[in-house]
């Protein structure tokens, strides 16, 4: 019998190629993801890469809390105001930017470190999106037109009965998201997370470490609270008065995101400013739960409580992904799942 021919021996097998690794610092809104995010970029030769569904839009920056270029200590930010107020910017199209975005950064010998809580986002990007089905135009119409008629909470209502996990993540006054989970719903018979459990993720091969953070809800509102005055006082009104004079419609996908559909309805003359802020840290704190429920999910992450910018934080994280997450056994060295 034949024995298999021994393979050759690769030329550079004493230098091993570098792994294909990612670091994501996920979590709860308001919790310092991106100051612990740069510092862990200081230590690790990372860049960064944004995670979050509304700064990717060009002149929304107050609102997003945007980390201004002095505070970014040279580290590189990718996928930060890359699309147009009006456009369309999917899932599906940010997992295939952030794959092209992580390869580069692995091919320069750094470490890719991706920032933000948008769980969607992150799903799509580690776990794939399915292609779906084409728009179905006549379909969305008549879907819209129960939501004009009956409201988007009867619209989630119904998205919630064939298809709870989508509805948990997908925000109640989000119509186009509810539109379209319904729209795969009747058109394929199945559920957009049944479509998501066969998908193939587009960092097939790489090894993906998560860290999360979280804090009690004690410490946390009075966060949101500071964090809404100062988007308030470094002038969110403004922002959006300009975004309105240069052209933007009410009607762009980032006018309806957090902060800034309540300001914009301040602004139309809902509600008197105090009590506009007031909403906004409401909502988010309401965001902050949605974002630990879909976390919650997601296997594997290393969970932590504390401020991202705290010594202590930063501390506990670099000793877990120092030695347990990358060079030895891993253990919990953090926070178990909250």
């Amino acid at each position: 019998m034949t024995p298999n021919p021994i393979p050759a021996i690769p030329r550079d097998v004493g230098a091993p190629a570098m792994p294909k690794r990612v670091l994501a610092v996920l979590g709860q809104t308001a919790t310092g993801k991106s100051a612990l995010a740069i510092a862990l970029a200081g230590r690790y030769d990372g860049e960064i890469v944004n995670c979050d569904s509304t700064a990717v839009y060009r002149g929304f920056d107050i609102g997003t809390d945007k980390v201004p270029a002095e505070a970014q200590r040279g580290i590189p930010h990718h996928l930060v105001d890359i699309v147009e107020p009006t456009a369309e910017y999917t899932a599906a199209q940010y997992a295939r930017d952030a794959a092209a975005v992580l390869a580069g950064i692995h091919a320069r010998g750094r470490l890719p470190i991706l920032v933000g809580g948008t769980g969607f986002y992150y799903r799509a990007l580690t776990r794939g999106l399915f292609p779906g089905p084409g728009r179905d135009a006549a379909l969305r119409e008549r879907l819209r037109a129960i939501g004009r008629r009956r409201g988007l909470e009867f619209l989630h209502l119904m998205l919630a009965r064939v298809d709870l996990p989508s509805a948990e993540r997908i925000q109640r006054r989000d119509e186009m998201r509810i539109v379209r989970a319904l729209e795969v719903f009747f058109l394929t018979g199945r559920s957009l997370t049944a479509h998501f459990a066969e998908t193939v993720s587009p960092l097939a091969g790489w090894e993906v470490t998560a860290i999360a953070l979280t804090m009690p809800a004690a410490d946390l509102v009075p966060r949101l609270a500071r964090r809404v005055d100062e988007q308030f006082g470094r002038g969110l009104l403004d922002e959006i008065r300009g975004l309105l004079a240069r052209g933007v419609p009410e009607d762009a996908h980032p006018f309806g995101g957090l902060v800034y559909r309540q300001a914009l309805e301040h602004l139309r003359g809902a509600r008197d400013e105090a009590a506009t802020r007031q909403l906004i840290v409401r909502e988010n704190r309401r965001y902050a739960r949605r974002q630990l429920i879909w976390f919650r999910k997601e296997a594997n992450l290393v969970w932590f409580r504390g401020a991202g910018e705290s010594a202590g934080t930063l501390e506990q994280v670099t000793r877990a992904l120092d030695a347990q997450l990358w060079r030895g056994p891993r253990r919990d060295s953090g926070a178990a799942a909250p």
